[in-house]
């Protein structure tokens, strides 16, 4: 509890790793405030469902809050978002000039607050991605307090838990993105990078996946544990064997 995980990918789809997440923490009766920018609700629960996890039933439980940010988007920039007195649309620094996102963390903040009604195990945010606020026009600076902010509610406030999932390049010439991967990397408890095979596509091999468990984080003296394996994505689950030991190989 209180943790911050950064799921980075790198010349791959690190999308398996929010799955994961997703229905691990709905299994574990945790309440989930999922912020999908990437994919809309359909897509999350036909995956889910291979996974073991009904997403509509946790929705209507009210353990799973979902911002579909596709259909928000959309909503908002065609004037069809019918926002309530006093509850703007989490997503309105689209249709402002500042790019702010207050919004936003007051959504998240209001939905992982505790209430009266059921009590759940722990608050998680989840963020799929957080790259897409600023390709839609946040300003690195917005996105940085955003999860600092959320940071400070869910981790440290509700002892919740928070992950978010970001894509890099090492050639990217999208200097805003870098500057906002390589700063959250700084605070992060937990590094989890995925990334693609240097020598190219492998039917056997997906890709590889590095553990960075942020020691130095909170004890100046110590180093970083970093663990490397490799990984090939299932229709039901994921496999992961050191590099070298895959199917292919042995």
């Amino acid at each position: 509890q209180g943790k911050f995980t950064l799921l980075r990918d790198t010349r791959t789809d690190g999308s398996f790793l929010v799955h994961h997440f997703l229905s691990f923490y709905l299994r574990a009766g945790c309440k989930v405030c999922f912020v999908a920018l990437l994919q809309s609700f359909s897509h999350y629960s036909i995956v889910a469902q291979k996974l073991g996890v009904n997403l509509a039933a946790a929705k209507e439980q009210g353990q799973l809050v979902f911002l579909e940010g596709l259909k928000s988007c959309l909503n908002l920039l065609f004037g069809e978002e019918e926002e309530q007195p006093g509850q703007p649309s989490p997503l309105q620094f689209l249709s402002g000039s500042r790019g702010e996102l207050r919004a936003l963390f007051d959504f998240v903040r209001a939905s992982l607050a505790p209430g009266a009604q059921r009590s759940w195990r722990g608050p998680v945010l989840l963020v799929d991605d957080l790259s897409l606020l600023l390709s839609l026009g946040a300003a690195p600076v917005a996105v940085l307090d955003f999860i600092h902010y959320c940071r400070a509610c869910v981790c440290c406030q509700l002892q919740g838990n928070v992950v978010v999932l970001v894509h890099s390049s090492e050639d990217s010439e999208d200097e805003e993105n870098e500057l906002v991967v390589n700063s959250l990397c700084h605070h992060s408890d937990l590094i989890l990078w995925a990334e693609g095979l240097a020598t190219g596509f492998c039917k056997d091999v997906h890709g590889q996946i590095k553990i960075i468990k942020r020691l130095s984080l909170w004890q100046a003296a110590e180093q970083d544990q970093v663990q490397i394996y490799q990984y090939k994505i299932q229709d039901r689950n994921v496999t992961f064997f050191a590099p070298g030991l895959s199917a292919a190989v042995l």
